[in-house]
């Protein structure tokens, strides 16, 4: 549900990570007033939809949170897993990784384009409407409230064929997932407060299963899995059987906050990449440290999201501002 307006301390530490120094191509085009003149309500009227989006179902935190990042790591921040597939060209989000990504994500989006649209015809694009609706998502869900820098177009492409390598995947070691966020601008640090994004959400069985049933020959259990939990999960995900889905966070599942350190701290990481961030020595004291801090918390999130906006931003002839989000124009 909707959150009170935010104190101004966490807005004072949102700008400072704001204001870290643009590191991408075609950042240097973004800033936190970019519509002030053409569309000044824009915030108010895409923070409106959300807050609708998420008193209908609270699937609408994650899969708004999630369609943000599959937009950003694949091509940019630029809305083109937003398009549907055509006869001629299977688009980013019929791609397999991103077959998992939720209706409820796609539907806000498009909600908030319109009502936007409405207001200001032709002139914010999918791109920056994803973008305020993930901040909204994540300041509703109860973590931080910063501005979001504004001023990226829509890409001119969308294919199934750009996704694969991509995306950080749950089985991957430490050194593939600093990898994948090294070839996006983004570092360990990164890596490490976005995966708190998984306080929120749900994943199905396929995508932790192996963790139950084939870690290894003689083991099949991971051993990093608290044995509480584990059994928990196999009744949840038996195997062999259906792909259900199972909420990331058992604990708080409906609140974006610091409680998923405190699971990793207990073996209770759903994803084998979740727990891998405590069970790895270059990534748990940043684990415990965001754990026992929710002030340090909102302000590695805060700062990792910003940094995350600012990836493969289009700018000039390289993109435009789609009338709707999910055709070219």
């Amino acid at each position: 549900m909707a959150r009170p307006s935010p104190s101004p301390s966490l807005l004072i530490l949102a700008a400072v990570a704001a204001a870290v120094c643009l590191a991408q191509p075609g950042a240097a085009d973004l800033k936190v007033d970019y519509y002030a003149s053409t569309c000044p309500n824009v915030e108010a009227i895409v923070r409106g939809v959300v807050q609708q989006k998420m008193q209908a179902t609270i699937r609408t935190i994650g899969s708004t949170i999630r369609l943000f990042f599959h937009d950003c790591f694949v091509e940019g921040c630029d809305g083109s897993v937003l398009i549907e597939s055509t006869p001629g060209n299977q688009a980013e989000k019929d791609a397999s990784d991103n077959k998992s990504l939720a209706f409820e994500g796609f539907d806000t989006v498009r909600s908030a384009k319109a009502a936007v649209e409405a207001a200001c015809p032709d002139t914010v694009s999918c791109a920056d409407v994803l973008a305020l609706a993930t901040r909204d998502a994540i300041a509703m869900s109860g973590g931080p409230f910063f501005p979001m820098e504004l001023g990226r177009l829509d890409g001119l492409s969308s294919t199934a064929s750009s996704v694969p390598g991509q995306l950080p995947e749950p089985n991957q070691t430490m050194d593939q997932l600093l990898a994948v966020f090294k070839a996006h601008g983004l570092n360990m640090s990164d890596l490490v407060a976005l995966s708190a994004a998984h306080s929120v959400g749900l994943a199905h069985c396929s995508k932790f299963s192996d963790r139950l049933y084939k870690h290894r020959p003689g083991k099949p259990t991971d051993p990093t899995l608290n044995p509480k939990y584990a059994r928990f999960l196999e009744s949840k995900c038996p195997d062999g059987g259906p792909d259900n889905l199972v909420l990331m966070d058992q604990a708080s599942p409906a609140e974006l906050d610091n409680q998923y350190y405190r699971n990793l701290q207990d073996g209770g990481g759903l994803l084998g990449s979740d727990e891998l961030l405590y069970t790895d020595n270059r990534t748990r004291p940043m684990v415990d440290a965001l754990a026992n801090s929710t002030a340090a918390f909102y302000k590695a999130f805060a700062d990792a999201i910003v940094r995350l906006g600012r990836v493969g931003v289009k700018s000039g002839r390289r993109g435009n501002i789609r009338k709707q989000c999910d055709v070219f124009n």
